[in-house]
């Protein structure tokens, strides 16, 4: 059985500095403290997001945005919208991918107040 070494977490941000233009700046101070956080977040990201995987690259960078968006991460949002940059995404896809999430929040919040709903309409008798 081989055991795979994982690349130093400077390898790693190094990668994503390539990758996004800059590295978000609590994953930097992660490798400071604890540089097996950086590697176990990038095995996350190849489980999340697999070579060959079924979706494209800018598929993947828009459904992290939207989820960035929804999740209120900013710096995953910044993150993201580096990564927009860097690959080329064409703004009408990174609006529509805005627009799908603003929508998906405010579908949640009309779901989320169906209790409030059921009060008034029980209110109206």
């Amino acid at each position: 059985m081989t055991t795979q070494t994982m690349p130093s977490a400077q390898d790693l941000l190094a990668k994503m500095r390539a990758g996004m233009g800059r590295v978000p700046a609590a994953i930097e101070k992660s490798t400071v403290v604890d540089d097996g956080l950086i590697q176990e977040h990038m095995r996350s990201r190849m489980h999340a997001m697999p070579e060959g995987g079924a979706l494209d690259e800018q598929t993947r960078t828009l459904i992290y945005l939207a989820a960035a968006l929804a999740g209120s991460s900013p710096a995953c949002v910044r993150a993201m919208a580096d990564k927009v940059v860097q690959q080329g995404i064409p703004k009408a896809k990174v609006l529509e991918t805005v627009h799908i999430a603003r929508f998906a929040m405010a579908t949640k919040i009309i779901g989320d107040a169906e209790p409030v709903f059921d009060a008034l309409v029980g209110a109206q008798n």
